[in-house]
Protein backbone atom coordinates (compact mmCIF):
# COMPACT_ATOMS: atom_id res chain seq x y z
CA UNK A 1 0.00 0.00 0.00
CA UNK A 2 1.25 3.41 -0.79
CA UNK A 3 1.01 5.58 2.62
CA UNK A 4 -1.12 8.33 2.65
CA UNK A 5 0.99 10.48 4.11
CA UNK A 6 1.00 14.07 4.82
CA UNK A 7 2.66 14.53 1.22
CA UNK A 8 -0.34 12.70 -0.50
CA UNK A 9 -3.02 13.80 2.24
CA UNK A 10 -2.03 17.60 0.59
CA UNK A 11 -1.78 16.62 -2.97
CA UNK A 12 -5.15 15.15 -2.76
CA UNK A 13 -6.67 17.99 -0.53
CA UNK A 14 -4.81 20.88 -1.70
CA UNK A 15 -6.95 20.70 -5.39
CA UNK A 16 -10.20 20.64 -3.65
CA UNK A 17 -8.82 23.37 -1.35
CA UNK A 18 -8.40 25.59 -4.23
CA UNK A 19 -11.60 24.65 -5.52
CA UNK A 20 -13.45 25.12 -2.51
CA UNK A 21 -11.92 28.46 -1.89
CA UNK A 22 -12.57 30.34 -5.61
CA UNK A 23 -15.84 29.19 -4.95
CA UNK A 24 -16.14 30.67 -1.91
CA UNK A 25 -14.89 33.63 -3.61
CA UNK A 26 -18.76 33.94 -5.34
CA UNK A 27 -19.80 34.45 -1.67
CA UNK A 28 -17.42 36.88 -1.16
CA UNK A 29 -17.54 38.88 -4.37
CA UNK A 30 -21.49 38.97 -3.58
CA UNK A 31 -21.42 40.36 -0.08
CA UNK A 32 -18.69 42.81 -1.51
CA UNK A 33 -20.61 44.26 -4.07
CA UNK A 34 -23.50 43.91 -1.90
CA UNK A 35 -21.75 46.36 0.87
CA UNK A 36 -21.67 49.22 -1.62
CA UNK A 37 -24.97 48.50 -3.22
CA UNK A 38 -26.68 48.99 0.76
CA UNK A 39 -27.38 47.76 4.42
CA UNK A 40 -30.43 46.43 3.98
CA UNK A 41 -29.28 44.59 0.86
CA UNK A 42 -26.28 43.65 2.59
CA UNK A 43 -28.37 41.82 5.09
CA UNK A 44 -31.02 40.32 2.61
CA UNK A 45 -28.41 38.60 0.39
CA UNK A 46 -27.32 37.04 4.22
CA UNK A 47 -30.44 35.72 4.57
CA UNK A 48 -31.06 34.51 1.30
CA UNK A 49 -28.04 32.91 0.69
CA UNK A 50 -28.34 30.60 3.40
CA UNK A 51 -31.84 29.79 2.62
CA UNK A 52 -30.79 28.74 -0.64
CA UNK A 53 -27.75 26.49 1.41
CA UNK A 54 -30.27 25.20 3.45
CA UNK A 55 -32.30 23.78 0.31
CA UNK A 56 -29.08 22.91 -1.72
CA UNK A 57 -27.83 20.98 0.79
CA UNK A 58 -30.26 18.30 0.44
CA UNK A 59 -28.49 17.86 -3.38
CA UNK A 60 -25.40 17.69 -1.44
CA UNK A 61 -25.99 15.30 0.64
CA UNK A 62 -26.89 12.71 -1.92
CA UNK A 63 -23.80 13.93 -3.65
CA UNK A 64 -22.09 13.12 -0.72
CA UNK A 65 -23.49 9.60 -0.45
CA UNK A 66 -22.39 9.04 -4.48
CA UNK A 67 -18.88 10.36 -3.10
CA UNK A 68 -18.48 8.08 -0.71
CA UNK A 69 -19.74 5.22 -3.12
CA UNK A 70 -17.82 5.84 -5.76
CA UNK A 71 -14.44 6.24 -3.30
CA UNK A 72 -15.61 2.35 -2.46
CA UNK A 73 -15.15 1.02 -5.62
CA UNK A 74 -12.13 2.97 -6.54
CA UNK A 75 -10.24 1.41 -3.76
CA UNK A 76 -11.70 -1.65 -4.48
CA UNK A 77 -10.39 -0.98 -7.83
CA UNK A 78 -14.07 -1.84 -9.28
CA UNK A 79 -13.66 1.28 -11.52
CA UNK A 80 -16.42 0.02 -14.49
CA UNK A 81 -19.13 0.66 -11.95
CA UNK A 82 -18.25 4.11 -10.96
CA UNK A 83 -19.74 5.39 -14.05
CA UNK A 84 -22.94 3.77 -13.31
CA UNK A 85 -23.42 5.31 -10.13
CA UNK A 86 -22.27 9.17 -11.45
CA UNK A 87 -24.97 8.41 -14.03
CA UNK A 88 -27.56 7.13 -11.61
CA UNK A 89 -26.78 10.41 -9.26
CA UNK A 90 -27.41 12.47 -12.05
CA UNK A 91 -30.61 10.96 -12.62
CA UNK A 92 -31.59 11.54 -8.99
CA UNK A 93 -30.11 15.15 -8.42
CA UNK A 94 -31.60 16.57 -11.57
CA UNK A 95 -35.13 15.33 -10.61
CA UNK A 96 -34.62 16.49 -7.26
CA UNK A 97 -33.54 20.05 -8.73
CA UNK A 98 -36.98 19.89 -10.68
CA UNK A 99 -39.17 19.23 -7.39
CA UNK A 100 -36.72 21.48 -5.13
CA UNK A 101 -37.69 24.71 -8.28
CA UNK A 102 -40.55 24.47 -8.27
CA UNK A 103 -41.55 23.98 -4.00
CA UNK A 104 -39.34 27.11 -3.71
CA UNK A 105 -41.35 29.18 -6.53
CA UNK A 106 -44.53 28.35 -4.42
CA UNK A 107 -43.47 28.80 -1.40
CA UNK A 108 -40.01 30.96 -0.90
CA UNK A 109 -42.41 34.25 -0.79
CA UNK A 110 -44.75 32.98 2.21
CA UNK A 111 -41.43 31.48 4.05
CA UNK A 112 -39.48 35.09 4.19
CA UNK A 113 -42.25 37.17 4.88
CA UNK A 114 -42.92 34.82 8.03
CA UNK A 115 -40.19 34.56 9.13
CA UNK A 116 -38.16 37.86 8.55
CA UNK A 117 -39.03 40.77 10.87
CA UNK A 118 -37.85 43.72 8.57
CA UNK A 119 -40.15 44.47 5.70
CA UNK A 120 -37.33 45.86 3.78
CA UNK A 121 -34.94 42.95 4.33
CA UNK A 122 -37.44 40.44 3.25
CA UNK A 123 -38.24 42.25 0.12
CA UNK A 124 -34.96 42.09 -0.90
CA UNK A 125 -34.57 38.37 -0.38
CA UNK A 126 -37.55 37.56 -2.12
CA UNK A 127 -35.72 39.24 -5.19
CA UNK A 128 -33.29 37.39 -4.49
CA UNK A 129 -34.30 34.10 -4.26
CA UNK A 130 -36.70 34.41 -7.32
CA UNK A 131 -33.36 34.49 -9.75
CA UNK A 132 -31.48 32.30 -7.45
CA UNK A 133 -33.59 29.27 -7.49
CA UNK A 134 -32.39 28.60 -11.49
CA UNK A 135 -29.36 27.78 -9.97
CA UNK A 136 -30.49 24.38 -8.19
CA UNK A 137 -30.38 22.30 -11.58
CA UNK A 138 -26.40 23.46 -12.36
CA UNK A 139 -25.61 23.62 -8.76
CA UNK A 140 -26.92 19.83 -8.07
CA UNK A 141 -25.40 18.43 -11.40
CA UNK A 142 -21.99 20.07 -10.63
CA UNK A 143 -21.81 18.32 -7.21
CA UNK A 144 -22.19 14.92 -8.86
CA UNK A 145 -18.85 16.13 -11.38
CA UNK A 146 -17.35 16.91 -8.00
CA UNK A 147 -17.98 13.74 -6.16
CA UNK A 148 -16.75 11.99 -8.91
CA UNK A 149 -13.31 13.72 -8.87
CA UNK A 150 -13.28 13.57 -5.17
CA UNK A 151 -14.24 9.65 -4.58
CA UNK A 152 -11.60 9.23 -7.57
CA UNK A 153 -8.92 10.89 -5.93
CA UNK A 154 -8.62 13.10 -9.51
CA UNK A 155 -8.92 16.35 -7.75
CA UNK A 156 -6.83 18.57 -9.81
CA UNK A 157 -9.65 18.79 -12.01
CA UNK A 158 -11.50 20.59 -9.57
CA UNK A 159 -9.10 24.18 -9.72
CA UNK A 160 -9.27 24.76 -13.26
CA UNK A 161 -13.33 24.85 -12.67
CA UNK A 162 -13.34 26.44 -9.98
CA UNK A 163 -11.27 29.40 -11.83
CA UNK A 164 -13.69 29.30 -14.96
CA UNK A 165 -16.57 30.03 -12.32
CA UNK A 166 -15.32 32.68 -10.05
CA UNK A 167 -13.93 34.65 -13.00
CA UNK A 168 -17.17 34.47 -14.74
CA UNK A 169 -19.17 35.45 -11.24
CA UNK A 170 -17.44 38.22 -10.88
CA UNK A 171 -18.08 39.27 -14.61
CA UNK A 172 -22.11 38.64 -14.33
CA UNK A 173 -22.23 40.03 -11.02
CA UNK A 174 -20.11 43.42 -12.35
CA UNK A 175 -22.38 43.74 -14.97
CA UNK A 176 -26.01 42.32 -13.79
CA UNK A 177 -25.61 44.19 -10.68
CA UNK A 178 -24.46 47.60 -11.43
CA UNK A 179 -25.86 47.55 -15.19
CA UNK A 180 -22.59 47.44 -16.98
CA UNK A 181 -21.55 46.56 -20.12
CA UNK A 182 -25.49 47.28 -21.15
CA UNK A 183 -27.01 45.24 -18.74
CA UNK A 184 -29.97 46.20 -16.56
CA UNK A 185 -28.98 47.01 -13.52
CA UNK A 186 -30.62 44.70 -11.30
CA UNK A 187 -29.19 45.07 -7.61
CA UNK A 188 -29.35 42.13 -5.40
CA UNK A 189 -31.37 40.10 -8.19
CA UNK A 190 -28.24 40.89 -10.68
CA UNK A 191 -26.30 38.99 -7.51
CA UNK A 192 -28.26 35.66 -7.76
CA UNK A 193 -29.05 35.97 -11.88
CA UNK A 194 -25.01 36.30 -11.80
CA UNK A 195 -23.96 33.24 -9.28
CA UNK A 196 -26.84 31.28 -11.17
CA UNK A 197 -24.94 32.09 -14.69
CA UNK A 198 -21.39 31.24 -13.29
CA UNK A 199 -22.89 27.77 -12.09
CA UNK A 200 -24.12 26.86 -15.42
CA UNK A 201 -20.77 27.43 -16.88
CA UNK A 202 -18.95 25.52 -14.29
CA UNK A 203 -20.92 22.38 -15.60
CA UNK A 204 -20.17 23.09 -19.15
CA UNK A 205 -16.66 22.76 -18.11
CA UNK A 206 -16.86 19.91 -16.55
CA UNK A 207 -18.93 17.87 -19.20
CA UNK A 208 -15.83 19.09 -21.65
CA UNK A 209 -12.99 18.79 -19.16
CA UNK A 210 -14.19 14.68 -18.58
CA UNK A 211 -14.93 13.89 -22.17
CA UNK A 212 -11.70 15.17 -23.21
CA UNK A 213 -9.24 16.19 -19.93
CA UNK A 214 -9.36 12.28 -18.29
CA UNK A 215 -9.56 8.65 -19.32
CA UNK A 216 -13.09 8.54 -18.85
CA UNK A 217 -13.29 4.98 -20.66
CA UNK A 218 -11.59 3.91 -16.99
CA UNK A 219 -14.89 4.70 -15.37
CA UNK A 220 -17.05 3.41 -18.36
CA UNK A 221 -18.55 6.90 -18.81
CA UNK A 222 -18.37 6.29 -22.62
CA UNK A 223 -21.93 5.00 -22.60
CA UNK A 224 -24.85 6.23 -20.28
CA UNK A 225 -27.37 3.52 -18.33
CA UNK A 226 -30.32 3.08 -18.10
CA UNK A 227 -32.36 4.52 -15.05
CA UNK A 228 -32.38 1.70 -12.52
CA UNK A 229 -33.91 1.64 -9.18
CA UNK A 230 -31.63 -0.72 -7.63
CA UNK A 231 -28.77 1.82 -8.45
CA UNK A 232 -30.86 4.68 -6.91
CA UNK A 233 -31.50 2.42 -4.00
CA UNK A 234 -27.93 1.36 -3.26
CA UNK A 235 -26.72 5.00 -3.52
CA UNK A 236 -29.76 6.18 -1.54
CA UNK A 237 -29.15 3.88 1.30
CA UNK A 238 -25.99 5.92 2.19
CA UNK A 239 -26.86 9.41 0.99
CA UNK A 240 -30.56 9.62 2.67
CA UNK A 241 -29.17 10.22 6.16
CA UNK A 242 -26.23 12.28 4.88
CA UNK A 243 -29.59 14.25 2.94
CA UNK A 244 -31.35 14.82 6.32
CA UNK A 245 -28.23 15.51 8.19
CA UNK A 246 -27.43 18.13 5.69
CA UNK A 247 -30.86 19.94 5.35
CA UNK A 248 -31.17 19.35 9.40
CA UNK A 249 -27.43 21.19 10.31
CA UNK A 250 -27.73 24.02 7.49
CA UNK A 251 -31.31 24.80 9.22
CA UNK A 252 -30.23 25.23 12.37
CA UNK A 253 -27.61 27.98 10.82
CA UNK A 254 -30.74 29.45 9.27
CA UNK A 255 -32.39 29.46 11.94
CA UNK A 256 -28.94 31.41 13.57
CA UNK A 257 -29.90 33.84 10.96
CA UNK A 258 -33.31 34.71 11.79
CA UNK A 259 -32.35 34.99 15.87
CA UNK A 260 -29.79 37.11 14.75
CA UNK A 261 -31.84 39.21 12.08
CA UNK A 262 -34.38 39.85 15.06
CA UNK A 263 -31.49 41.54 16.95
CA UNK A 264 -31.88 44.55 14.16
CA UNK A 265 -30.54 45.16 10.70
CA UNK A 266 -26.97 45.77 11.32
CA UNK A 267 -26.59 42.87 13.27
CA UNK A 268 -27.60 41.03 10.67
CA UNK A 269 -25.41 42.46 8.52
CA UNK A 270 -22.52 42.10 10.85
CA UNK A 271 -22.92 38.39 10.79
CA UNK A 272 -22.62 38.47 7.11
CA UNK A 273 -19.57 40.28 6.86
CA UNK A 274 -18.49 37.99 9.61
CA UNK A 275 -19.91 35.09 8.10
CA UNK A 276 -18.07 35.80 4.31
CA UNK A 277 -14.59 36.17 5.96
CA UNK A 278 -15.40 33.35 7.64
CA UNK A 279 -16.07 31.09 4.64
CA UNK A 280 -12.23 31.22 3.20
CA UNK A 281 -10.92 29.58 6.82
CA UNK A 282 -14.13 27.31 6.42
CA UNK A 283 -13.76 26.06 2.65
CA UNK A 284 -10.25 25.44 3.87
CA UNK A 285 -11.44 22.99 6.84
CA UNK A 286 -14.30 21.60 4.71
CA UNK A 287 -11.22 21.07 1.78
CA UNK A 288 -8.99 18.52 4.62
CA UNK A 289 -12.99 17.51 5.73
CA UNK A 290 -13.74 16.05 2.52
CA UNK A 291 -10.55 14.70 1.54
CA UNK A 292 -10.34 12.85 4.55
CA UNK A 293 -13.71 11.14 3.82
CA UNK A 294 -12.58 10.01 0.27
CA UNK A 295 -9.25 8.68 1.94
CA UNK A 296 -10.96 6.56 4.53
CA UNK A 297 -13.55 4.99 1.67
CA UNK A 298 -10.54 4.24 -0.23
CA UNK A 299 -8.88 2.58 2.95
CA UNK A 300 -11.30 0.75 3.59
CA UNK A 301 -11.94 -0.59 -0.08
CA UNK A 302 -8.00 -1.53 -0.05
CA UNK A 303 -8.31 -3.39 3.09
CA UNK A 304 -6.60 -0.79 5.15
CA UNK A 305 -8.93 -0.25 8.14
CA UNK A 306 -5.86 -0.03 10.81
CA UNK A 307 -4.34 3.24 9.14
CA UNK A 308 -7.57 4.89 9.05
CA UNK A 309 -7.34 6.48 12.51
CA UNK A 310 -3.63 7.67 12.03
CA UNK A 311 -4.46 9.20 8.74
CA UNK A 312 -7.81 11.04 9.81
CA UNK A 313 -5.00 12.47 12.82
CA UNK A 314 -2.64 13.58 9.85
CA UNK A 315 -5.27 15.55 8.33
CA UNK A 316 -6.05 16.79 11.65
CA UNK A 317 -3.02 18.06 12.44
CA UNK A 318 -2.13 19.20 8.26
CA UNK A 319 -5.28 21.14 8.80
CA UNK A 320 -4.17 23.64 11.75
CA UNK A 321 -1.17 23.75 10.08
CA UNK A 322 -3.02 25.60 7.03
CA UNK A 323 -5.83 27.24 9.44
CA UNK A 324 -4.42 28.61 12.43
CA UNK A 325 -1.56 31.18 10.69
CA UNK A 326 -4.16 32.79 8.70
CA UNK A 327 -6.93 33.26 11.88
CA UNK A 328 -3.50 34.76 13.37
CA UNK A 329 -3.62 36.92 10.86
CA UNK A 330 -6.59 37.95 10.51
CA UNK A 331 -7.10 38.61 14.25
CA UNK A 332 -4.14 41.01 14.11
CA UNK A 333 -5.65 42.96 11.69
CA UNK A 334 -9.11 42.62 11.76
CA UNK A 335 -10.43 45.81 10.42
CA UNK A 336 -8.13 45.44 7.23
CA UNK A 337 -10.24 42.28 5.89
CA UNK A 338 -13.31 43.80 7.29
CA UNK A 339 -13.25 46.73 5.02
CA UNK A 340 -13.04 44.57 2.13
CA UNK A 341 -17.31 43.81 2.67
CA UNK A 342 -17.98 47.03 3.61
CA UNK A 343 -16.95 50.65 3.54
CA UNK A 344 -19.21 52.06 6.50
CA UNK A 345 -17.07 52.59 9.34
CA UNK A 346 -19.64 51.60 11.69
CA UNK A 347 -19.93 48.23 10.99
CA UNK A 348 -16.23 47.97 10.22
CA UNK A 349 -16.13 48.76 14.11
CA UNK A 350 -18.84 46.48 15.13
CA UNK A 351 -17.79 43.24 13.78
CA UNK A 352 -14.19 43.09 15.33
CA UNK A 353 -15.29 41.09 18.45
CA UNK A 354 -17.59 38.50 16.27
CA UNK A 355 -14.42 38.51 14.33
CA UNK A 356 -12.08 37.68 17.24
CA UNK A 357 -14.89 34.79 18.50
CA UNK A 358 -15.06 33.56 15.06
CA UNK A 359 -11.69 32.94 14.67
CA UNK A 360 -11.24 31.11 18.32
CA UNK A 361 -14.08 28.45 17.40
CA UNK A 362 -11.85 26.80 14.68
CA UNK A 363 -9.74 25.62 17.62
CA UNK A 364 -12.78 22.83 18.16
CA UNK A 365 -14.31 22.72 14.36
CA UNK A 366 -11.28 21.41 12.68
CA UNK A 367 -11.07 17.94 14.02
CA UNK A 368 -15.17 18.27 14.29
CA UNK A 369 -15.48 18.55 10.63
CA UNK A 370 -12.65 16.26 9.94
CA UNK A 371 -14.12 13.11 12.69
CA UNK A 372 -17.46 13.66 11.25
CA UNK A 373 -16.28 13.50 7.37
CA UNK A 374 -14.71 10.80 8.63
CA UNK A 375 -17.24 8.91 10.18
CA UNK A 376 -19.43 9.25 7.00
CA UNK A 377 -16.46 7.99 4.83
CA UNK A 378 -16.20 4.73 6.72
CA UNK A 379 -20.22 4.11 5.20
CA UNK A 380 -21.93 4.74 8.57
CA UNK A 381 -23.92 7.64 7.26
CA UNK A 382 -26.63 6.65 9.91
CA UNK A 383 -24.44 6.59 12.78
CA UNK A 384 -23.09 10.21 11.66
CA UNK A 385 -26.78 11.32 10.83
CA UNK A 386 -27.28 10.89 14.92
CA UNK A 387 -23.90 12.21 16.15
CA UNK A 388 -24.79 15.29 14.45
CA UNK A 389 -28.55 15.66 15.81
CA UNK A 390 -27.55 14.84 19.07
CA UNK A 391 -25.11 18.19 18.41
CA UNK A 392 -27.37 19.93 16.86
CA UNK A 393 -29.95 19.76 19.87
CA UNK A 394 -27.62 20.90 22.18
CA UNK A 395 -26.65 23.80 19.71
CA UNK A 396 -30.41 24.79 18.65
CA UNK A 397 -30.66 24.74 22.63
CA UNK A 398 -27.71 27.72 23.38
CA UNK A 399 -28.55 29.81 20.57
CA UNK A 400 -32.19 29.55 21.33
CA UNK A 401 -31.63 30.74 24.99
CA UNK A 402 -28.66 33.23 24.16
CA UNK A 403 -29.82 34.96 21.37
CA UNK A 404 -33.79 34.83 21.19
CA UNK A 405 -33.95 35.07 24.82
CA UNK A 406 -31.47 36.71 26.69
CA UNK A 407 -30.26 38.74 23.43
CA UNK A 408 -26.83 39.02 23.85
CA UNK A 409 -24.47 40.69 21.63
CA UNK A 410 -23.90 39.72 18.19
CA UNK A 411 -20.12 39.06 19.01
CA UNK A 412 -21.25 36.65 22.48
CA UNK A 413 -23.83 35.16 19.66
CA UNK A 414 -20.64 33.56 17.71
CA UNK A 415 -20.09 31.62 20.74
CA UNK A 416 -21.80 28.80 19.38
CA UNK A 417 -19.74 27.75 17.00
CA UNK A 418 -17.34 26.91 19.05
CA UNK A 419 -20.50 24.83 21.49
CA UNK A 420 -21.24 22.89 18.17
CA UNK A 421 -16.99 22.13 17.50
CA UNK A 422 -16.66 20.45 21.06
CA UNK A 423 -19.62 18.50 21.08
CA UNK A 424 -18.97 17.61 17.55
CA UNK A 425 -15.47 16.97 18.18
CA UNK A 426 -15.95 14.87 21.69
CA UNK A 427 -18.70 12.37 19.68
CA UNK A 428 -17.13 11.96 16.52
CA UNK A 429 -13.91 11.12 17.80
CA UNK A 430 -14.91 8.48 20.62
CA UNK A 431 -17.13 6.80 18.06
CA UNK A 432 -14.04 6.63 15.12
CA UNK A 433 -11.98 5.20 18.06
CA UNK A 434 -14.26 2.53 19.52
CA UNK A 435 -13.65 0.58 15.49
CA UNK A 436 -17.58 -0.21 15.67
CA UNK A 437 -17.45 0.67 12.05
CA UNK A 438 -14.64 -1.81 11.01
CA UNK A 439 -16.22 -5.10 8.81
CA UNK A 440 -18.97 -3.15 7.34
CA UNK A 441 -19.80 -3.41 3.80
CA UNK A 442 -21.48 -0.96 1.86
Amino acid sequence: MEAYNYRRIWGIAFPILVSLAMEQLINLTDTAFMGRVGEVELGASAIAGVMFLVIFMVGHGFCTGAQILIARRNGEGRFADIGNVFYQGIYFVTALAAVLFLLSSLFVDDILRMIVASDNVARKALEYMQWRVYGFFFAFAGGMFRSFYVGTTLTKTLTLNSVVMVVSNIVFNYALIFGHFGCPKMGIGGAALGSTLAEAVSVVFFIAYTRYGISYKKYSLQSIPRFSLSGQRRILRLSVWVMIQSFISISTWFIFFIYIEHLGEEALAVTNIVRSLSGLTFMTVMAFASACSSIVSNLIGEGHSREVWPTILRHVKLTYLVVIPVLVVISLFPKVFLAIFTDVPQLVDASVASLWVMASSYLFLVPANCFFSSVSGTGQTRTAFRLELLSLVVYMAYITITIYWMRVDVALAWTAESVYGVIMMVLCGYYLKSCKWMGQKI
